[in-house]
């Protein structure tokens, strides 16, 4: 097989989407045919211009829509240059997740609204202001699980917050997944700001819109 053609380093995007992006291109390069292995992880690396452990999370994306998987001890392997997503985060499927996160998270919200604090509402704001400046997809995703967790918090119900910390464990790998597939990280960011901006309303009624309607472009974009 020939090796990749080497190419400038890659423009973050993130990093980790513009690697997700090249191993896409060459997957469905003539260059590459279905039970090829591609090259090591080093090599990817340094032809992408990126660290190794941002290639990780590419391949990890790649693999979890089917078109690569990885055989201990002897490399990563081309198994489709077709899509064929089984979504599962955590034990859980996607489907599982969506279908769960509306009965915990909205009423959850809608509680925040009546019941938060001065100091849990700048809690929020300060979330969303670090998830804003960093280009960073993990520490992203670790503010992010902080952010709902918070508002859980501001329920005053720690049976929700019980419920929501479960959660994260699948929750957190699909949300890096959709930030490295479907270039989330901004559209969330704007949605999280609604959702502070409705809780801070104190109507229960908005919080609870704006966080059915932040599922619900999660649940749009896992089914794009």
């Amino acid at each position: 097989m020939p090796e990749p053609v080497p190419q400038a380093p890659l423009q973050r995007r993130t990093a980790a989407e513009a690697a997700f992006q090249a191993l896409l291109a060459l997957i469905a390069s003539d260059e590459i045919e279905i039970g090829d292995r591609l090259p090591g992880e080093i090599q990817l690396a340094k032809t992408f211009g990126v660290s190794r452990a941002i290639l990780r999370e590419a391949l990890g994306a790649c693999a979890t829509l089917g078109l690569i998987e990885t055989r201990s001890g002897s490399g990563t392997f081309v198994r489709s240059k077709t899509e064929h997503p089984q979504l599962t985060f955590g034990g859980y499927s996607a489907e599982d997740l969506i279908e769960a996160r509306p009965h915990i998270e909205i009423p959850a919200a809608g509680y925040a609204a009546e019941r938060h604090t001065e100091e849990q509402l700048a809690g929020l704001r300060g979330y969303v202001a670090r998830m804003r400046q960093t280009t960073d997809l993990r520490a992203w995703v670790r503010l992010d699980g902080q952010f709902h967790r918070a508002i859980a918090e501001a329920s005053g119900n720690p049976v929700l917050v019980a419920m929501v910390i479960s959660m994260r464990q699948a929750l957190d790998p699909q949300s890096e997944f959709l930030n490295i597939t479907k270039a989330r990280q901004s559209a969330s960011d704007e949605e999280h700001e609604r959702i502070i901006d409705a809780i801070a309303s104190g109507s229960p009624e908005a919080a609870r819109a704006a966080v059915a309607h932040h599922i619900a472009q999660v649940a749009e974009a896992l089914a794009g």
